[in-house]
């Protein structure tokens, strides 16, 4: 239950009981009986610390602005005999993190990377959901598809699901921890849970199949970090972890590119793109589990509908027109059968196990 049904159920409950006292009446023609009045046990009505609940969606939002992001990935311990760490992954940019929505305990954040060299362009980046004390969370199951998992009550309390999409707003992973404020830093750290492979990994190698991951977001005062633990994991048989990996992406204010050129491009595209995530929405409240019918990278679907959005943007299809073909383009390449995890998994030619 969250913190506004929780509130409306105390507030119920304090109403029936000023309800049931007014209804006695001191001198009855015919005697009836007294009105049974609910007491109300104040130890059951639920506390809800509105100041850490406000502490929390600030620390979300300050992940807003305009930054420079470098991304900093490094294999640090080999876990299969013969495996030889790859070479650190370093890369960089410009990125604008604007909210699109806030309805209080939810807020969703988009990111849109701005690149290139005198001609610069913007990209549509990933997207943050963050729900405060959510019942589920959408979940990734390895081998492109996902399940929504039921958040028990117990483990929900004071906490917040985050929910990541890819560039073409289908899922990523999703996960649930508390912020908490420890020696002076805001940081939401939740348990380990699968993602997909990196784009940085799916376009260039074969040898393993999820990852397993610890995520944490911690806010600085120069901006704010994506810190990771990785385990890269071999999913043919039993999860094997192939080899451990430490990423940080930090965030750093920055006001020296044209953030415009970020803004300008949601401008253009938004209602476009709250189609698209519509059709998403749609596609996780239909089906418990569902997969993408793609094995490895999914460009068959991001493609064509970074393209539409491209469209939309250059003046060369309507929002309408744009929005219709995506979701056609998504309903096509969605399945509830999501079948074996053996079968959804992309063909390898050098997993660890050949080594």
């Amino acid at each position: 239950m969250n913190l506004f049904r929780r509130t409306a159920t105390a507030m119920a409950a304090l109403s029936t009981a000023a309800l049931l006292g007014a209804c006695a009446t001191t001198e009855p023609a015919i005697p009836v009986p007294a009105p049974i009045e609910t007491p109300v046990d104040a130890a059951a009505v639920p506390v809800i610390d509105t100041a850490k609940f406000e502490r929390d969606r600030e620390a979300i939002l300050a992940m807003t602005g305009d930054y420079k992001v470098t991304f900093d990935f490094t294999e640090t311990v080999s876990f299969v005999e013969g495996y030889e760490l790859k070479e650190p992954k370093l890369s960089g940019g410009y990125e604008v993190v604007r909210v699109i929505e806030d309805t209080g305990d939810f807020i969703s954040l988009q990111h849109i990377l701005v690149v290139g060299g005198d001609q610069k362009f913007p990209i549509k980046h990933w997207r943050q959901d963050w729900q405060y004390e959510p019942e589920s969370v959408l979940v990734f199951i390895g081998g492109n598809a996902w399940e929504t998992r039921e958040v028990p009550e117990g483990e929900r309390a004071g906490k917040w699901s985050q929910t990541v999409y890819q560039v073409d707003d289908s899922p990523r992973y999703g996960a649930v921890g508390a912020w908490d404020y420890k020696d002076g830093i805001s940081a939401w750290t939740p348990p380990q849970e699968w993602r997909p492979l990196p784009r940085r990994d799916m376009t260039t190698r074969d040898d393993y199949h999820a990852v397993d991951a610890v995520n944490r977001h911690v806010i600085t005062p120069f901006g704010w970090v994506h810190e990771q633990d990785n385990s890269k994991l071999i999913l043919d048989g039993e999860p094997q972890a192939l080899v451990r990996e430490v990423g940080i992406n930090t965030y750093r204010v920055d006001s020296e590119f044209d953030a415009s050129i970020a803004t300008d491009y949601m401008t253009a595209t938004s209602d476009f793109w709250a189609i698209v995530r519509d059709e998403w929405t749609g596609i996780e409240a239909e089906y418990p589990q569902f997969a993408i019918t793609i094995q490895g990278e999914t460009e068959e679907m991001y493609g064509p509908v970074l393209s539409l959005a491209g469209d939309v943007a250059g003046g060369l299809k309507t929002t309408e027109e744009a929005g219709a073909e995506a979701r056609t383009v998504i309903r096509e390449l969605v399945t509830p059968e999501i079948g074996e995890l053996a079968e959804r998994l992309r063909p390898t030619t050098t997993l660890a196990s050949t080594y």
